[in-house]
C-alpha cells in the first residue's frame, strides 16, 4: 500500500520533469533546434497537421532550420503557419525550401527568455508539491482507516519529502541549465 503510493508519487514527479524539459526545448536559444517548430501546425487537405508530419525538417547549420515540404502546394500554408506561429521568425523560401534563420538574441531577449525559464521551473515544483500532497493525503487516509500505524505513516512521509526534494533539486537542475545556455554568448 504505501509502496504504491510511493511509487505513484515518483512517477507523477517525474513526469512533472519531464513536461519540463519537453517545454524548455521549444524555447529559443542562439542555436537552432528542430523543436522549435515541433508545435506549428499546418492546414492540410481541412485539417490541421504537425509540420513534421507534412515536410522534413532538418538542421542547415547551427544558426538555421530547412524545412523541405513534402508537396509543392504546402510551401504558402507552411510560411503562413510560421508566420503566424510565436517563434518570431520570418521564413526565406527559395523554390520549394524554407529556410529558418537564427538572429542572434540581445541581452534584453536573453534575460527575458531566462526569467521564462525560471517561471517554467516554478510551475514545475508546484506541480512537484501537489504530488506530494495528494500522496501524504493518502497516507493519511490509511492511517484514519486504521491501516497502518503512526509510526508507518511518519516514515512514509519522510520517504515522500525526501522524493519530493529530490525532484526540486532535480528542476533546480534543469532550469540552472537552460539559464546558462540562454545566457551563453
Amino acid at each position: 500500500m504505501l509502496n504504491d503510493i510511493k511509487n505513484d508519487a515518483q512517477t507523477r514527479m517525474g513526469k512533472s520533469i519531464d513536461s519540463l524539459r519537453h517545454s524548455l526545448t521549444r524555447l529559443r536559444t542562439g542555436r537552432a533546434s528542430t523543436a522549435l517548430v515541433d508545435g506549428i501546425k499546418v492546414p492540410y487537405y481541412g485539417s490541421d497537421m504537425p509540420l513534421n508530419q507534412v515536410a522534413t525538417v532538418a538542421l542547415g547549420d547551427s544558426r538555421s532550420i530547412i524545412i523541405t515540404p513534402f508537396e509543392k502546394t504546402l510551401v504558402a500554408p507552411i510560411e503562413k503557419a510560421i508566420m503566424a506561429s510565436d517563434i518570431g521568425i520570418t521564413p526565406n523560401t527559395a523554390g520549394t525550401t524554407i529556410r529558418l534563420n537564427m538572429p542572434p538574441l540581445t541581452e534584453e531577449r536573453r534575460r527575458e527568455l531566462a526569467k521564462h525559464v525560471a517561471h517554467e521551473g516554478e510551475d514545475a515544483k508546484i506541480a512537484i508539491r501537489n504530488v506530494r500532497r495528494d500522496a501524504m493525503q493518502q497516507v493519511k487516509d490509511l492511517l484514519k482507516e486504521k491501516l497502518i500505524t503512526e509510526d508507518d505513516e511518519r516514515r512514509a512521509e519522510d520517504e515522500i519529502q525526501k522524493l519530493t526534494d529530490r525532484f526540486v533539486k532535480d528542476v533546480d537542475a534543469v532550469v540552472k541549465t537552460k539559464e546558462e545556455e540562454l545566457m551563453a554568448l
